[in-house]
């Protein structure tokens, strides 16, 4: 196990400013100046996990209780992970997790095991649409709901849809883009999603809204849109191609080709990398099992290659910072309910999750990007920018 001296000199590399240190028998600081926070350790961190993964030993550790901090855990993270050059990841980490299988039957449990944790869960702290993806912050004083209406209605109106067009959503999720689509735009609609869960909710929000003739929903992986006989005049994506995988991306993008109609526009809503990886291994192993973040330009790369005309392209960064903020408050809200339902360890996993992603995000570590294209040259579009 971990010495003292050892867990020492390993979280001084990693600490950019002066901390002190608190175990069962020492008490150290650290750095120049007055200590920015506190690191107690109520147990040991075997040194080969921190040797085969920073994130994923550290990450336990606080899952566990292992490891506490006296300090916001959002500002702790936003100081280390301007550091991750010193991360340590090993072969061995990502083993197994890398890319892991790119089948449907395994990547539809990878996406349930995340999507499918409970709608109630989801509900106590996303906003009343149910949005589980960046928001969109028009004014400072936006609050998260204006912000997933406002991130709904920049979508749409990228994509120009009128009266009586057919529009595609791939990873629709609860179904709030597609609803704003069909009752704003008159568009009918088609949505389809892996997580039974989400299938359930939205199959009966419309028959509740009487929209059974306008929207659609199918349990139905993305694969199968080639073949199935579908057309429509636009398809949109939101967060969804972060669960295809490095491999699946051409694959992809050819299922999208072949139900967008000649002039048809498409637009990719996702979290993105600025060079390609192999993915972090505490995400890969509790929140995302498979999930890659695609880096912008293996996607931009690949996009000729089946006659899509890059129209836009928009960095909406700094929007899934305060997006991430808000949903982690919403869950500190809820906290004392989500630990008597899923336990402590589940909390504290999530609450990291959504902290490390603020800070990521915010860091540069990872970008969201919305890319629009259109499936062979469209010109009838407005020759000025939309939005």
């Amino acid at each position: 196990m971990v010495g003292k001296n050892y867990i020492s000199r390993y979280l001084e590399d990693l600490i950019p400013v002066a901390f002190e240190l608190e175990t069962a028998k020492e008490f150290m600081a650290f750095g120049i100046g007055p200590a920015q926070f506190k690191v107690k350790l109520n147990g040991q961190i075997p040194k080969r996990e921190l040797m085969r993964s920073t994130s994923l030993a550290l990450g336990e550790a606080y899952m566990r209780g292992d490891l506490e901090v006296n300090r916001d855990l959002y500002e702790v993270l936003e100081m280390l992970l301007g550091r991750m050059d010193r991360f340590r990841t090993s072969p061995g980490a990502l083993h197994g997790r890398k890319n892991g299988s790119l089948g449907m039957k395994n990547q539809k449990k990878e996406v349930c095991s995340h999507y499918d944790i409970g709608n109630d869960f989801y509900r106590l702290w996303l906003d009343e649409t149910m949005s589980y993806s960046c928001g969109y912050f028009k004014n400072p004083e936006d609050t998260l709901f204006e912000a997933q209406v406002s991130k709904t209605d920049h979508i749409l109106q990228k994509l120009q849809p009128k009266m009586g067009m057919t529009l595609l959503d791939i990873g629709c999720g609860w179904g709030f883009l597609l609803m704003r689509a069909a009752k704003r735009y008159g568009v009918k609609g088609v949505g389809i999603t892996l997580s039974e869960e989400q299938y359930r909710q939205f199959s009966q929000e419309i028959k509740d809204q009487h929209m059974e003739d306008r929207i659609e929903v199918r349990k139905m992986d993305y694969r199968e849109l080639s073949g199935s006989g579908m057309k429509f005049d636009r398809v949109v994506s939101v967060g969804m191609v972060e669960h295809v995988g490095r491999g699946n991306y051409d694959i992809f993008l050819e299922n999208v080709a072949e139900v967008l109609e000649p002039g048809g526009l498409f637009l990719l809503h996702f979290i993105s990398a600025q060079k390609e990886h192999g993915g972090d291994p505490f995400m890969r192993k509790y929140i995302f099992p498979g999930g890659v973040i695609p880096s912008l330009r293996e996607i931009m790369d690949l996009l000729p290659e089946y006659d899509f005309y890059t129209l836009d392209v928009e960095s909406l960064r700094r929007h899934y910072t305060r997006t991430l903020l808000c949903w982690r408050e919403n869950f500190s809200k809820h906290r004392e309910e989500i630990e008597t339902g899923h336990g402590e360890e589940f909390a504290r996993m999530w609450e990291l999750y959504l902290a490390s992603c603020a800070a990521s995000f915010h860091n540069g570590v990872v970008d969201l990007h919305q890319i629009l294209m259109s499936k062979g040259v469209n010109n009838e579009l407005p020759m000025v920018r939309m939005v």
